[in-house]
């Protein structure tokens, strides 16, 4: 059997000093974590984090920056994810919008906010990939390559 990770996507949402996180039903509980998903077959990184944004809150996202690439081994789950984060500009929010299936809602909280819930965040992702946000890591997409 070929050992694969699981490549996901995740945005880094900062408006007026407070980020962007979903609130989330999985199989341990209600969960925080950053609008991500898996990257689809055929599909670019920056055009699946398009997509989970808009389809995990409603806003419209356009990646300006990538934060980092991220591998972290959930030993609990037997899964290695490789994370890409990227940031970018809000250009648009339907409030109409249905969220995904398990979403329960968008949440707009301060990062000390976000760090008094990290015993129900999803990964220990989402606290560093902020951190390294506020730290002014935003790299050019450029260094991504997609070939169709």
């Amino acid at each position: 059997m070929t050992w694969k990770p699981n490549v996901t996507v995740a945005a880094v949402l900062e408006r007026e000093g407070k980020f962007l996180l979903v609130e989330e039903e999985t199989d341990e509980g209600i969960r925080f974590n950053q609008p991500a998903g898996h990257l689809e077959c055929r599909e670019s990184l920056t055009d699946a984090v398009i997509r989970e944004a808009l389809e995990e809150t409603g806003y419209r996202f356009v990646p300006q920056y990538l934060v980092g690439v991220y591998n972290w081994r959930n030993e609990a789950r037997d899964v290695t994810y490789l994370r890409f984060a990227f940031a970018g500009e809000i250009t648009g929010h339907d409030a109409q919008r249905p969220l995904d299936e398990g979403i329960i809602a968008a949440r707009w909280l301060t990062f000390d906010e976000i760090r008094a819930l990290e015993d129900r965040h999803r990964s220990p992702l989402i606290l560093r990939c902020i951190e390294d946000w506020l730290a002014g890591k935003r790299y050019p997409l450029d260094l991504i390559t997609h070939y169709t």
